[in-house]
């Protein structure tokens, strides 16, 4: 509270604690003045006035002392402070003295004596008692008393503070209160009140304890206790956490053994609530104490119990079971173990065990000394244990019970120890098995007030005696006490009461005990007594606004519950509601009901309603009268009077008559008849009980503003009414004072008088020109009133003005104030510069230009501008940043640089002179240029959704980083090979914050950036310094220069901007070095101004948006006149795809000019490059070449020479063409799908992306496409139709593109048409009218029937009836005429065809007789129609036969000629070829077999004999001596035999096709399948096998055989030669069909095959013969005249008997030169060393042997990763067959065959491929390579069976055997240093 005016009296002024003011030895001044009270609020800082009073001061009078303010009685709290007022006036001035109890205050610091009262701080207790304030002066005296309470505050402590008990335990909780006395305590858990129940009871004088017993889990929380006195409250609160409290074992000692003498320790630890107290036993035997054993026991900080024993000296009797057992009030538990000390075992003696019935007990055979054998248990001494379910004999001996019986488990338990294996002691224990008592439920019935009670507790079972006793909560009763009587018999008792009352509510426990155990059942009594009335309600006055207690108390049980109603009015009572209790009314504990401040509302009648559901409600009612006292209802607080003008004071009071109302001028009563300006008129209201009294002033004046009172007086009270008038005015005039004066502005300070009692509600300033009249004035209107000064501006510099003032309140306004004159200093510019312009430059920088501003407004000459200027974006600071330039005429221009990309800024220009700052002009907005984004997207991620998808996502750059509007994104991908090559750059550009990928190559690595892009350009990919240049050369040009060349960095990191090229000399001193920037795409740089023979060190570095990256290296180079000769460019690698045109730079420097030659390596010699068409050397030495191709690539060398020198550079160009076309097989097939294979040919120089395979249905060309990932090496058609034909194929992609397209190749699915089965019945019944069929009697092929149709007729009609269904089932053909013959055709139909079945049926005639067949019975007319019907087609076919005779007759003129051209050119190119070597062969040639199909020709290579006729179902084929005796080499001979087989890649050469073969198929016969051709020609593969070796009179030839290739030491080819045969569409002939394209004309596949079979290194040197030509039509059976399907075509095949079939013969090279035999067949199976392991067939080392082999040491070269798959590969397509079987050629028996098979052999193995066996004599002179026999799918032996000769040979199935039965023969194959010749080779 603060004082508005001024207080210059000194200390005369006090205020109290209350607000009040306290003004002593008032002067007249004081009445000057006007007093307001000005209040804060404390925390909202709202601040409120009141109205201004003014203090009337008159001529003192002597007076004695009064009391104006005094206290009464108070209570405060010990600490604080307090004031007791006593506020005294009189005169003479009184004086005060102050007494404590009657006596004068003590001299005390904290007592402060004021003129306002007496303060004391800092309250004790013994600070309270009855204090007196006295008053006196010299014409009396006045005292007042009060009262005074020092009390303490109240101060709650509950204990425990945390409790963690158990579940069922008792919890106390105990809440100490300090402080006041007289207060009340209540319970709250989770701030929900605590109602006493069963389980929760709150007891202590004032309440303070709670006690909370059989505590649940429920009753967990947080508990408080409050304690409440007169509106002082206090708490404190418990956390309670009930869990199971049961003990548990935590941590425990294990078994062990231990010598005698050597200490242990065992520990045990157990947790529960309360913690547990743990004991040990041994044996059942307490723990001895001693000095020994030693215990301890202690609780940790999480309340576990942690205990220990100690055996420092442990003897034999220390062994035994150790238990420690954890018990407290919610349970127990135990752990033991056995510890053994070592020594002579014993038994301790055993106690007899009493065990409980239906519980588990445990024996221990005590057993101590160890070690011992075993421990066994005996029932009665006879029965091992255990014998049943219940009973457990653990490791440690002890014996478990489960569920204890009476009958059974009750005996003489031994205990058996083995101490040596025949020795054993043993102790014998009884178990005596007690029952335990069951009482059976009881309950107590409801009972009240008087009546008997009979409760009996019966013990239906348990062993006898049994002790029965009854406790009451706890207690136990004795009987005859409180009317309860106990009789006892024996199994029950029973509890009598005689008269229930209430003492007999309570917990009643019956207890049954015996030996067994103790049991007990417990139940609640409540007895209920209906309510009653202990103080009866009584119509009762209340006093409007005291308080007010309607007397109302019950009693009964449980405790009633009181209701309180009323009904209005002071009539009868005509209908109650319930009492709303209110703060204002309450129930107290005891029912009576409070009223705190009656009103009137409250009065009529009360019924007070108790009920506690036991009897009937009871009520009384009662009526309450509320008394009116007097009291003031209306009256003004505040009012106002206008001076001069009357005045009316009006209050109205009401209370119970008579009323006597009283005015007041403050202390002062009016007396109308002492002072006539006052008149007073009491009037009472007819419509109220109220009384209106009216004051009247006559006018009212400036002292009348003061406190008037109105005083209304009656029996029951006073009331006052307190009155503030105020009269008003006009204000005084203001007193103006002049402080401060500036060139434009001047300040001005007033004060305030008299306000005239009105708020001053605002102010006028009036100025004007010191020359001009006031009418011309300015003035500034309505000042808030709250200022008390003000500036006044927009003043002209250098004036001179006059000022006056007036202020303004509600009433009008006051007299001018006196006049003013001041003048006005100078002033800077008024204007601000004019047309300001703004231009951004850059992404960086804006031009501003502006102008001066106008004349009149410079107010001086401008100095200079000051350019502010700020970035108005999100998270700008606001502030401008000021540039300040010198004026230099009426334009200016300024730059403003370094500012931030693509940001808005905000300029504003002043202009200055020597007064100062001029206005700024308007802020005017630009936007810097955008820039492309400084920071690549952040938090970029690569999820990948399936093999050839991914979803790339990644977060927008920051904001700032932009630089721009945000276009989009660019996302750049590529693909990583394994090799290091990448893929095609790709980008996808996009708006959104992900991109999805697809398309991509499966299994394969991929490199993502991704950038964001604005209007000015791409960004960076990341912000990542580059790095150094990855090479750099300095050459001197001249004496003062030298040239700079480098390579740009491996690793740019981002978009190379420049090149920084540094120069420095290291004795020059200078510290920096020269820096020259470089053109990025020169990499070429020349430094001139050098000194000459100066060394200088010349490095670079590249600089991209990121920053400059790292340095090259340094070189050194020094300046010359006479340089030598030296290349800038660098050599290396060079990459590209083929048909590009490549530049191989050579730029060169020296003096003189050098010259440039370009070489390129060839093996070992060097070819000069020559310019034509396709390479070009240009002036500066750059080789061009134009549309490379895979032969340019190699190494190629610029030499650069001049007379000083010459300087080289190497350039490996790499040129990378499309990959070779795949080797496709098929590898299995089923009904819905063809599961392919193939090896990859050559990748061109770059890895192979990907795989295509397309595929069609055999008779469409509708081929759909399958895109494979490049690691794939096999692929599953699946969906597909069963039994259908599917041509495939393949082609391989790489970074150049896709490669030649595979051989098509076709297989068919499992499955065929289907077909009736002979043997089922066609129809199963048959009557008159009605035909049942079998349908069931179709076989499906493999391949689901999809329809059925059904065709009949009557014989003899022409109309068909149809019938179509899609079932299984019978069907029925109805509505058939009787006895009739009918014609049927059935079709079935699936995906791979149709069946056709038909018959004839009759129906049986109308008495089910059949009917006979059909007789002749024709007519003339019958006959014409039968010649008729039966001649046309004859003489149609017969047209048509003639027909296909002459046109296949032309075209076999047209083939023998295209023939005849084809001998000729295969003559002339064999004969230009044919070179003999050696020595010429004489007799029958013995060349090798090749078979080549072309379409419509045969082209056979054979023997002269012939070839050899293979009869039925034989698959090998004797070759006796004699069929090459005419050989002349002796040592040579060559055989052949043609043979399917799967695909295996090779290292040079063509690759092996496999088809789909399957065993007991053959591949090209055609005979039993002539109805099936079709209409296209397809070509078969098969491979003819040719061996050439030493001469031996019998040999077993097998088509398995491998070339040991010299390059890289693996398996590289599979056979001999290549066959290509003509085949039709038939199934077993397409089983190994492998499509080609078709050629264009014989002599051109001829001559193709001939040029490929030259180009073969070890063809060159054959010899060709052509010996006959015959034309082979593809639908003749002479083609294949052998009937056996699973013949070879080479071994089926006779000599056609039409001429036109081209034979020649081929003559081998010698196998004698063994540099032309570095590639030679040998037998698969051998066994290898180390070296020669690598040399062995792939399928071979995957055996396991090889495996096993291989782990410990691999000899093997390294393989490169291409040659690897190729092994992987191989491996599995050689685990699809079966092994083979080896003969032994080192035994040197003859292996003969019978005719069953190959009975001499021990096991076979299959493999579908041919082979031919040769039966072996006895021969001093062996084959190198030995023999080798692979089983077919039905191996047999040839027609004429031979029998096994003596000591012939087994040959194994295993594997082992196949490795055994070679080496020898791999040996001295090595040692003749012969081998044999093996080539094969593709047509195309």
């Amino acid at each position: 509270i603060i004082i508005s005016s001024p207080l210059s009296s000194g200390n005369r002024f006090f205020l109290t604690a209350y607000g009040a003011l306290y003004i002593s030895d008032v002067q007249k001044e004081d009445a000057l003045s006007t007093y307001r009270c000005i209040t804060k609020h404390k925390y909202s800082g709202e601040t409120r006035q009141s109205n201004g009073a003014r203090l009337s001061v008159l001529d003192p009078t002597e007076t004695p002392p009064s009391v104006m303010d005094s206290f009464q009685s108070g209570e405060v709290q010990v600490g604080r402070s307090i004031e007791l007022p006593c506020i005294a006036s009189g005169y003479p001035n009184p004086t005060i003295r102050w007494l404590k109890d009657g006596r004068p205050l003590p001299a005390d610091s904290r007592w402060t004596r004021r003129l306002t009262g007496l303060t004391i701080s800092d309250l004790r207790l013994e600070d309270s008692g009855n204090y007196i304030c006295e008053v006196t002066n010299s014409f009396g005296s006045k005292e007042v008393t009060g009262r005074l309470n020092v009390i303490e505050p109240l101060r709650v402590t509950l204990s425990p503070k945390n409790l963690k008990t158990g579940i069922s335990s008792t919890v106390i909780l105990s809440c100490a209160v300090q402080g006041s006395p007289q207060f009340t305590v209540s319970w709250f858990r989770n701030t929900e009140p605590i109602v006493p129940d069963q389980h929760f009871s709150i007891q202590g004088a004032h309440n303070e304890t709670l006690f909370i017993t059989a505590a649940q889990k429920r009753h967990s929380g947080a508990y408080q206790c409050f304690a409440t006195r007169k509106g002082q409250t206090a708490q404190d609160f418990s956390i309670i956490l009930l869990e199971d409290g049961t003990p548990r074992i935590v941590s425990s000692f294990s078994e062990r053994v231990v010598a005698p003498g050597e200490p242990f320790s065992l520990m045990c630890a157990a947790k529960g609530a309360p913690p547990p107290t743990i004991t040990w036993t041994l044996d059942d035997e307490p723990v001895a104490r001693d000095s020994a054993h030693r215990a301890s026991q202690y609780t940790l900080s999480d309340g576990s119990t942690v205990s220990h024993v100690n055996v420092s000296n442990p003897q034999i009797r220390d062994g035994g079971v150790y238990r420690c057992a954890a018990r407290n009030s919610a349970g127990s538990a135990e752990y033991q173990a056995r510890i053994n000390v070592r020594g002579p075992p014993s038994i301790r003696a055993m106690r007899n065990i009493t065990a409980v019935a239906g519980r588990n007990t445990f024996i221990n055979c005590r057993v101590i000394g160890y070690p011992y054998y075993s421990i066994k248990w005996f029932k009665d001494g006879t029965t091992p244990l255990p014998d049943n379910h219940r009973q457990v004999v653990y490791e440690n001996g002890t014996l478990k019970l489960s569920d204890v019986q009476k009958g059974t488990d009750e005996g003489a338990y031994l205990c058996s120890v083995l101490i040596q294996p025949q020795l054993s002691i043993s102790q014998t224990v009884y178990v005596t098995v007690k029952v335990p008592p069951l009482i059976q439920p009881f309950d107590f019935p409801p009972t009240s007030i008087g009546k008997l009670m009979y409760i009996a507790c019966v013990v239906s079972s348990g062993d006898m005696p049994i002790r029965i006793t009854w406790r009451k909560d706890g207690q136990e009763i004795v009987s005859g006490t409180s009317g309860v009587t106990i009789e006892t018999k024996e199994f029950m008792s029973s509890l009598q009461i005689s008269k229930v009352s209430l003492q007999h509510n309570g917990n009643y426990t019956c207890i049954a005990s015996n030996d067994a155990a103790t049991v007990s059942s417990e139940r609640q009594l409540i007895v209920t007594v209906p309510p009653g009335f202990r103080v009866q309600p009584n119509n009762q006055d209340g006093i409007y606004g005291k308080s007010e207690v309607l007397n109302c108390s019950v009693e009964g049980y449980p405790p009633p519950k009181v209701v309180w109603k009323h009904a209005k009015g002071i009539g009868n009572p005509q209908q109650y509601h319930p009492v709303p209790l209110t703060g204002r009314i309450q129930i107290l504990s005891n029912g009576s009901l409070l009223i705190r401040h009656v009103l009137e509302e409250d009065r009529g009648y009360y019924l007070c309603q108790a009920s506690n559901g036991v009897g009937s409600d009871i009520s009384k009612s009662m009526m309450l009268t509320v008394k009116i006292p007097a009291m003031i209802t209306s009256h003004p607080n505040t009012t106002m009077a206008i001076k001069g003008q009357n005045k009316e004071l009006n209050c109205t009071a009401r209370g119970e008559y008579p009323i006597i109302i009283r005015w007041e001028r403050g202390d002062t009563v009016i007396d109308p008849d002492r002072n006539p300006r006052y008149s007073i008129t009491t009037n009472p209201n007819e419509k109220s009980d109220e009384v209106i009294s009216t004051l009247k002033l006559k006018p009212a004046e400036r002292g009348d503003s003061v406190f008037f009172s109105c005083h209304a007086i009656n029996s029951y009270g006073e009331g006052r009414g307190l009155i503030q008038l105020t009269v008003q005015e006009p204000p005084d005039p203001p007193e103006l004072e002049v402080r401060e004066v500036k060139d434009r502005s001047m300040n001005l300070r007033w004060t305030q008088r008299f306000d005239g009692n009105s708020i001053i509600t605002s102010y006028d300033i009036e100025y004007k020109n010191k020359s001009d009249p006031w009418e011309l004035k300015h003035a500034t209107r309505k000042i808030s009133p709250t200022n008390n000064q003000a500036n006044i501006v927009e003043l002209h510099p250098a004036s001179v003005y006059s000022i006056r003032m007036y202020s303004y309140n509600k009433i009008g306004r006051s007299q001018a104030s006196k006049e003013l004159t001041i003048s006005t200093e100078e002033a800077p510019p008024d204007g601000p510069p004019m047309d300001v312009i703004l231009q951004p430059m850059t992404s960086q920088s804006i031009r501003v230009t502006w102008k001066a501003p106008k004349k009149e407004l410079q107010n001086g000459v401008i100095r200079g501008y000051q350019i502010g200027y700020r970035e108005n974006g999100p998270g700008s600071n606001g502030q401008y940043s000021i540039v300040e330039m010198k004026a230099t005429g009426d334009s200016e221009v300024y730059t403003l640089d370094n500012l931030k990309k693509f940001a808005q800024y905000g300029v504003v220009v002043q202009a200055f002179n020597r007064a100062g700052t001029g206005p700024s002009s308007s802020e005017i907005n630009a936007t810097t240029l955008e820039d492309v984004p400084s920071q690549p997207p952040q938090n970029i991620r690569a999820i990948t959704v399936t093999s050839d998808e991914a979803v790339i996502t990644w977060s927008e750059p920051p904001r700032m980083t932009l630089n721009g509007v945000l276009k989009g994104y660019r996302v750049v991908f590529w693909s990583l090979y394994p090799d290091g090559e990448w893929g095609e750059m790709q980008n996808i550009t996009t708006t959104r914050e992900q991109v999805e990928l697809k398309g991509l190559e499966k299994f394969t690595n991929y490199s993502i950036q991704v950038l964001a892009y604005t209007q000015a350009g791409d960004g960076v990919k990341k912000k990542n310094d580059p790095g150094p240049p990855a090479g750099i050369k300095a050459v001197p040009s001249s004496a003062t220069s030298v040239v700079v060349s480098w390579l740009p960095p491996i690793k740019p990191n981002g978009i190379i901007r420049k090149y920084t090229i540094y120069c420095s000399s290291p004795g020059s001193g200078q510290p920096a070095p020269s820096e020259y920037e470089a053109n990025p795409e020169l990499l070429i740089y020349r430094i001139t101004h050098l000194t000459r023979g100066k060394q200088y060190l010349i490095w670079a570095a590249a600089v991209t948006t990121a920053g400059r990256g790292n340095i090259s290296e340094k070189v050194t180079v020094e300046p010359a006149g006479k340089a030598p000769a030296k290349i800038l460019s660098f050599g290396g690698t060079v990459t590209t795809p083929w048909m590009k045109e490549v530049r191989l730079p050579c730029s060169s420097v020296g003096e003189p000019t050098p010259t440039i030659k370009w070489t390129k390596d060839s093996e070992d010699t060097t070819i000069p490059v020559t310019q034509d068409g396709h390479r070009n050397i240009l002036s500066n030495g750059t080789l061009v070449l134009r549309s490379v191709k895979a032969e340019d690539s190699g190494y190629y060398t610029c030499t650069a020479t001049n007379t000083l020198g010459f300087d080289t550079i190497i350039v490996n160009l790499l040129v990378q063409v499309p990959p070779d076309q795949p080797r496709l097989t098929v590898s299995t097939t089923s009904t819905s799908s063809i599961t392919l294979a193939w090896i990859p040919g050559d990748n061109g120089g770059s890895s192979i992306r990907g795989f295509v395979l397309q595929y069609s249905v055999d008779n469409t060309e509708e081929w759909k496409d399958v895109f494979i990932s490049s690691s794939e090496r096999s692929f599953k058609l699946d969906n597909l139709r069963c039994g259908t034909w599917y041509k495939v194929k393949l082609a391989a992609k790489n970074s150049v593109g896709a490669g030649r397209i595979s051989e098509i190749i076709e297989a068919k699915t499992h499955g065929r048409e289907p077909q009736f089965n002979k043997d089922q019945p066609l129809f199963t019944h048959i009557n008159s009218t009605h035909a049942r069929l079998n349908l069931q009697g179709w076989t499906s092929g493999g391949c689901p029937i999809t329809a059925v149709l059904l065709e009949f007729r009557p014989k003899g009609t022409w109309a068909w009836q149809s019938v179509r269904t899609n079932t299984s089932a019978d069907i029925f053909l109805a509505e058939l005429r009787e006895a009739t013959w009918y014609e049927l055709k059935m079709k079935a139909c699936n995906s791979a065809g149709c069946g056709n079945q038909s018959s004839q049926f009759a129906t049986l005639d109308y008495d089910g007789s059949t009917i006979p067949p059909i007789k002749s019975a024709r007519g003339e007319g019958d006959d014409v129609k039968k010649l008729f019907s039966i001649g046309c087609p004859v003489i149609l076919v017969t047209l048509g036969m003639a027909l296909l005779f002459i046109i296949r007759k032309k075209r076999k003129e047209k083939r023998l000629k295209r023939l005849r051209d084809a001998k000729s050119l295969a003559e002339m190119l064999i004969s230009k070829n044919n070179r003999s070597f050696d020595t010429p062969v004489k007799g029958p040639p013995q060349g090798p077999r090749l078979h080549i199909d072309i379409p419509r020709v045969q082209l056979l290579i054979e023997d002269k004999e012939g070839i050899k006729q293979i009869g039925e179902d034989k698959a090998t084929i004797p070759v006796t001596d004699t069929e090459f005796s005419q050989s002349v080499n002796p040592q040579s001979f060559c055989t052949g035999v043609s043979v399917h087989h799967p695909a295996l890649i090779q290292n040079t050469g063509p690759l092996i096709d496999m088809s789909d073969i399957r065993p007991g198929t053959n591949p090209v016969s055609r005979k039993s399948v002539k109805s099936a051709h079709s209409t296209r020609n397809r070509y078969s593969s098969q491979w003819t096998l040719t061996k050439c070796q030493a001469s031996t009179p019998a040999r077993t030839l097998t088509s398995d055989w491998r070339t040991v290739g010299s390059q890289h030491g693996i398996t590289v080819t599979e056979s001999d030669s290549y066959s290509a045969s003509l085949s039709q569409d038939t199934d077993k002939g397409r089983n190994s069909m492998v499509s080609t394209e078709s050629a264009s004309s014989t002599y051109e596949e001829l001559a193709r095959a001939y040029e490929h079979a030259k180009l073969e290194e070890h063809l060159q040197h054959a010899k060709f013969e052509i010996t006959e030509c015959f034309i082979s039509d593809s639908s003749s059976d002479q083609m294949t005249t052998g009937t056996n399907d699973n013949a070879d075509s080479m071994t089926s095949m006779s000599t056609p008997s039409e001429p036109g079939i081209c034979r020649f013969t081929a003559s081998p090279p010698k196998p004698q030169d063994y540099d032309r035999g570095k590639n030679v067949a040998v037998p698969i199976p051998h066994r290898a060393n180390k070296s020669e392991y690598c040399n062995l067939p792939l399928y071979m080392k995957t055996d396991p042997f090889f495996r096993k082999q291989a782990e410990l040491h691999d000899p093997c070269p390294v393989v490169p990763p291409r040659e690897a798959s190729i092994r992987s590969l191989a491996a599995r397509a050689y685990h699809t067959q079966g092994r083979h079987m080896t003969l032994d050629p080192s035994k040197q028996q003859a292996l003969t065959l019978s005719h069953g098979g190959l009975s001499s052999l021990t096991s076979t193995a299959t493999l579908p491929q041919r082979t031919l066996t040769m039966p072996s004599t006895s021969s001093t002179s062996l084959a190198p390579s030995g023999a080798v026999a692979a089983g077919a799918g039905a191996s047999t032996s040839s027609t004429g069976g031979i029998g096994p000769t003596p000591g012939s040979s087994k040959v194994g199935g295993s594997r082992d055997s196949l490795l055994e039965s070679s080496s020898s023969g791999l040996g001295r194959l090595q040692k003749q240093n012969a081998g044999a010749y093996s080539k094969s080779y593709t047509l195309v």
